[in-house]
């Protein structure tokens, strides 16, 4: 349904933002406002729902930061409907879990379990829908990881590739937001006890595992996934 002004009215409710915020997300929840364009501008949005100027801006901050919308400075810019993308998607899930883990932290072994959950299936499902360019991206990173040392800073980032790599893979852009986002948030590899032996033997799970994938082998592609879950929560450090 195409957007009209006729779309939104004026309501009782205890506070005039409140009522502005709440037809606004619903208008981009339900599609008058397709992603990617942009609302009225605010004074034409204050004279739609009879409230002032700094009432629309801040709901249109709290849409901001509920990744409902992004604001662009300048002549040309305005309060734009985001578009939604396994990118975009995992950006807002990762803020969401670092707010939660700032509040409350969670410990390793929950995160493994929620790694279980993710990650033993979406090795099974990209060992059935792996393109070429997934095997590459994944043997890339395992390439990278051969010649890094156990001081190296960039080892959470290489693990962050690499699952995402495989959840990508998988076929299901939501499962790999979802895991994009619990690395993202948690960086899982930093609480491991780094010596050379344990390093060397996450290589050789990371490469068992992109074996199994690449030969199209599902059941073998979920137990190497949950060998290497294993071996990590065996020596990862309290958080």
């Amino acid at each position: 349904m195409a957007f009209t002004p006729s779309n939104f009215k004026a309501t009782q409710v205890t506070r005039p933002r409140d009522q502005v915020e709440a037809q606004l997300r619903e208008a981009i929840l339900d599609g008058r406002f397709a992603q990617g364009e942009k609302l009225p501008p605010e004074t034409e949005l204050a004279t739609l729902f009879g409230v002032s100027r700094p009432t629309v801006r801040e709901a249109l901050g709290a849409l901001v930061s509920g990744g409902l919308i992004r604001k662009i400075p300048g002549v040309a810019g305005g309060s734009f409907v985001n578009t939604v993308t396994p990118d975009s998607l995992s950006q807002m899930l990762s803020q969401s879990m670092d707010t939660i883990l700032r509040i409350g932290a969670l410990d390793v072994d929950e995160i493994t379990q929620v790694r279980r959950v993710l990650e033993i299936p979406a090795a099974q499902w990209a060992a059935r829908n792996r393109s070429d360019e997934d095997i590459a991206a994944m043997q890339s990173v395992i390439e990278q990881q051969k010649k890094t040392t156990i001081d190296d800073p960039d080892i959470p980032e290489y693990d962050l590739r690499f699952h995402t790599a495989i959840g990508f893979a998988s076929g299901n852009r939501l499962l790999a937001a979802f895991i994009a986002a619990v690395h993202n948030a948690t960086h899982p590899a930093q609480f491991l006890d780094v010596t050379k032996e344990v390093a060397q033997k996450t290589i050789r799970q990371h490469i068992a595992i992109v074996k199994a994938i690449e030969a199209g082998d599902a059941d073998k592609a979920g137990e190497e996934m949950r060998k290497h879950l294993d071996f990590v929560l065996r020596y990862s450090l309290p958080c």
